[in-house]
């Protein structure tokens, strides 16, 4: 009885935790627990942006990916989220609770957050007018080349739309990307559109290598395409060890060696989404695009900045169409796989994050074996809406498929389809952006200081630290 009396005793004073035997560490918490950070200083940095890359999207795209591979969509972990350290940015603008694209990546590579619509200035300067000398903010691209390194641009849009811009342009207007987008009193007034402020950047900060879209922006009406003024594919080759090339086949055979400076113009605007390149034989992808520039930016001792931007998330949410936003995900994680293979982590900081994100919802209903591209179902049966008909696993705070009711019962083989557009609460042209915050994915050279939530604005300081240290 007294021994009984004793065991109960203990039992009530022991917590119930260390009553049962515990668990093997996984091999995530011995990863954290052997985790030391790297102080030293950074002799490249590449960063990535997935353009509206919101957390849903990531949450999405992993289960997309995870599942093309035949494997547990939830589970399945993008390479860059098993980078060490992550956080939060906020990504709001000088003048908008939701910022657009170009504050987006302004704040990031110039650590001033500006007005929307607005890339490389401080939030002083007014929409549609001349950016004057006071206003423009250098940027950690031109930075890096004042300190000896090459710097270079890799996009899936046009070279000239703000993303890609955030490395090189200084603009109180987005939309003034070549002269023939330039209002006549704003070229009066002496406002550069930013094709030429790419080319013909002072030596000290042009940029070395850019690959994407918007040949037509660098082409003369002449040849076919929009300016008014020159041909500056010309005027880049004429640059000493200079190559521009407008094919895959081209890119390819292109000798790194024997290249210092490189503009790849692969279409006439935006690359198309990797979904279509079947039909785009000669249109690298991300992952290539980023292998050449690597190849070309590594030749420098002193090293290199590099801005990769996979536009194609974005443009797609715009329209609704996940199947495309979504495989883009899967895209910029391929091209952060070559980045980690071509660099070494010890001196390279690596960063993934986003410059906004969208009205991506993922509702409860399907099971895991389910594809998250498609109806709410549970073991093939589905999981129906109050009025009794299908309803998708993914849909849209607003855009242009609510201008297209899907007032039918939909199937999975229609909501499968790769053209499918998700149902959309609030009926507008194209979808907004929205303003919650977005994650932020680094490994390499003082990559710890990247955690808990932070202003977008702070990965610039970051990594000019990186550089500086």
């Amino acid at each position: 009885m007294k021994a009984a009396l004793c065991l109960a005793t203990a039992l009530m004073t022991t917590p119930v935790w260390a009553q049962a035997p515990s668990p093997a560490p996984s091999p995530a918490l011995d990863a954290a627990l052997a985790r030391t950070p790297n102080t030293g200083k950074a002799k490249n940095i590449i960063l990535f942006i997935g353009d509206g890359m919101g957390i849903n999207s990531v949450t999405a795209g992993r289960i997309m990916a995870g599942q093309a591979r035949g494997q547990d969509g939830a589970s399945y972990r993008l390479t860059f989220e098993t980078l060490p350290y992550s956080a939060f940015s906020k990504t709001y603008s000088a003048d908008k609770f939701v910022t657009d694209s170009a504050n987006g990546i302004s704040a990031i590579t110039t650590g001033v957050k500006t007005i929307n619509g607005a890339i490389g200035v401080d939030a002083n300067v007014t929409s549609k007018t001349c950016a004057t000398t006071a206003s423009r903010i250098p940027t950690i691209a031109e930075q890096a080349k004042r300190m000896g390194k090459s710097a270079g641009v890799v996009t899936t849009s046009g070279v000239t739309d703000a993303t890609p811009a955030g490395a090189y342009g200084h603009t109180s207007t987005r939309g003034w990307r070549s002269d023939s987008e330039l209002p006549a009193e704003a070229a009066k007034a002496g406002c550069i559109d930013l094709a030429r402020q790419l080319v013909e950047a002072p030596d000290a900060i042009r940029m070395d290598v850019v690959l994407g879209g918007d040949l037509a922006r660098f082409q003369a009406a002449a040849t076919g395409g929009k300016r008014k003024d020159k041909d500056l594919t010309q005027v880049w080759a004429a640059q000493s060890k200079a190559q521009v090339v407008t094919s895959k086949t081209a890119l390819n055979a292109l000798d790194p060696k024997t290249t210092s400076k490189l503009l790849g113009l692969f279409s006439e605007g935006d690359l198309p989404s990797v979904v279509d390149h079947k039909n785009q034989t000669e249109v690298p992808n991300l992952a290539d695009m980023t292998a050449k520039a690597i190849e070309v930016l590594s030749k420098d001792p002193d090293g290199f900045f590099l801005l990769v931007e996979l536009a194609a998330i974005d443009k797609w949410h715009h329209q609704n169409n996940a199947y495309r936003a979504l495989t883009d995900v899967d895209e910029l994680d391929k091209a952060v796989q070559v980045a980690l293979t071509k660099t070494d982590a010890r001196d390279t900081l690596i960063i993934i994050t986003a410059d906004h994100s969208h009205g991506l919802t993922q509702s409860a209903g399907s099971t895991r074996e389910e594809p998250i591209m498609g109806l709410a179902r549970n073991l093939g049966i589905n999981e129906p809406d109050k009025n009794g008909k299908g309803r998708t696993v993914l849909a849209y705070a607003s855009g242009p498929s609510a201008l297209e009711p899907h007032d039918h019962d939909l199937t999975q083989d229609e909501v499968l389809a790769p053209d499918f557009k998700q149902p959309t609460l609030v009926p507008l042209s194209s979808a907004q952006h929205t303003g919650e915050d977005v994650p932020v994915y680094a490994s390499g050279p003082q990559a710890h200081l990247i955690s808990g939530t932070v202003e977008s604005s702070f990965l610039y300081e970051v990594m000019f630290y990186a550089l500086n240290k």
